[in-house]
């Protein structure tokens, strides 16, 4: 209240400059000064005495037409206009011995003899020159108008900072109103708890269909909240939302929840999307990690980290092994409110090392083959990702995802990844071991035991044929013929 009338009380309406505009100016001018018919009419008394000049030359040339065959008693007698000789009075040769005293031959043609009057040149040198006055005289004014807004300006930008304010209240309050927001509990505390808090931008969009609210809650016990979920069931949506609501509060306005309470954020840090920058040759996982690393050394425990989907650009190993290491980072060194949302169900296990992370998931429905995304946010993770039903919702041919789901089964049945096992990676001792060692190969070791120079041709050869038979074997699964062979 106090801010709108100190705001009403400072507006300067600019009422003097405004009425001389509004006198000056027509109300639809043309798209530039040279068009003319920017001055509006009874404004200024010359330039109306040229524009009549202008729009009232036929109405002067037929009232002397008139006049002069009245003058001359010559019916015939008229007036012409050409861009060599100007203007004129033509009287034919049978009426020469009329023609008064006054008029001065101009030009001789065959039959007929043209003349111009005292009246004449003076009306031509006023309307051929009235064009080029008119657009002088427009421009002239115009300039002063010009110059008493220059002179204003500091009036004009005070008036337009004051709207811009009143112009962003009245809509924050219009839209509080209509979407039902609430005031939010701005604290210096450390919590942050939203209740069936929504999306501002897109629920307006959603105009036809109900949009899901949410819970979020984040405390000095759980202040990493790790989101798995199968794609499109909503936990970008999430991510956005809580980060709007948190902009809201601290700003001032009301926020799309049913109740809210915000511990002041210094900096608010998002990852989201995927994006490429050809221009400075970054692929699209440079410009992921870039903006990681942008967060991670310049986040502090008053921040708000907001993170989806981190290690996507990379294989398997490599992005899980990123993705804790990063959040693992932000639990231990940074302590931050972080809300990561993620496909790696593995990071799932963090919850178990790191004593203020808590699992959450995006809730589905199964119902046989079909699933329903409810985009409710549940306590707890979920090793379901939905991608082949995702595909099929998209469109693609039965057949691909009919062979994706008997992939899916085979790689599922053997419990292992795609691709193989990373390298080991280091870490501090005690650390939980994201992937177990892997045995050692006994042909391997056997391998590398071989003292070559020790070892005739043919000695070579046979034991590097017992070494591949080995291989094959360990390789080979129940069923499969037995291969043979030196090659």
């Amino acid at each position: 209240a106090v801010l709108l009338s100190d705001a009403v009380e400072n507006l300067d309406l600019l009422a003097d400059l405004s009425s001389d505009l509004t006198a000056a100016l027509e109300d639809r001018p043309p798209p530039t000064l040279a068009d003319g018919g920017v001055i509006r009419q009874g404004y200024d008394a010359e330039l109306d005495e040229l524009r009549s000049l202008r729009d009232g030359g036929k109405r002067y040339i037929a009232s002397l037409q008139q006049r002069e065959r009245e003058r001359t008693g010559i019916s015939s007698l008229k007036v012409g206009f050409n861009k060599v000789f100007g203007y004129y009075l033509e009287i034919t040769n049978a009426h020469a011995a009329r023609v008064p005293a006054d008029y001065e031959r101009r030009q001789t043609l065959a039959a007929a003899e043209r003349y111009v009057t005292p009246e004449l040149k003076d009306y031509e040198s006023r309307v051929l020159g009235a064009e080029e006055r008119m657009a002088a005289r427009e421009a002239e004014l115009f300039g002063s108008l010009r110059a008493a807004v220059g002179q204003a300006i500091g009036r004009i930008q005070r008036t337009a900072r004051v709207l811009a304010r009143l112009d962003v209240w009245t809509a924050l309050a219009e839209q509080a109103v209509l979407g039902r927001y609430v005031r939010p509990r701005v604290h210096a505390g450390f919590d942050l708890s939203l209740r069936e808090s929504r999306h501002a931008v897109i629920e307006r969009m959603m105009a036809r269909e109900a949009f899901i609210p949410n819970d979020a809650r984040f405390t000095e016990a759980e202040r990493v909240l790790l989101v798995t979920g199968p794609n499109m069931a909503g936990k970008s949506t999430i991510l956005r939302q809580i980060g709007v609501c948190v902009v809201l509060a601290q700003m001032g306005a009301f926020v799309p929840a049913a109740e809210a309470s915000v511990g002041v954020v210094d900096r608010l840090f998002t990852r989201v999307g995927a994006s490429d920058n050809l221009a400075r040759g970054q692929s699209t996982f440079m410009v992921e990690m870039s903006e990681t690393s942008a967060i991670l050394h310049n986040a502090t425990a008053r921040s708000l980290v907001l993170l989806d989907e981190i290690g996507r650009g990379t294989s398997t190993y490599d992005g899980v092994a990123i993705a804790w290491a990063v959040t693992e980072h932000l639990h231990d060194r940074v302590g931050c409110k972080t809300m990561f949302a993620t496909h790696y169900h593995e990071l799932m296990q963090l919850p178990e090392r790191l004593q203020h992370a808590r699992n959450y998931n995006v809730a589905v429905r199964e119902t046989g083959d079909t699933v329903l995304f409810l985009h409710r946010l549940e306590p707890g993770g979920t090793d379901r990702s939905y991608g082949i039903h995702v595909a099929q919702l998209a469109g693609l041919p039965g057949a691909v995802v009919g062979r994706a789901r008997e992939i899916l089964g085979t790689l599922e049945g053997e419990h292992r990844m795609v691709p193989g096992p990373p390298p080991p990676l280091e870490r501090d001792a005690g650390q939980l071991a994201l992937f177990g060692d892997a045995p050692p190969d006994p042909v391997m070791s056997d391998l590398r035991a071989l003292d070559l120079d020790a070892l005739t041709p043919l000695e070579a050869l046979n034991r590097l044929a017992e070494l591949q038979r080995r291989a094959q074997a360990a390789g080979r699964r129940p069923g499969d013929p037995e291969r043979r062979g030196n090659g």
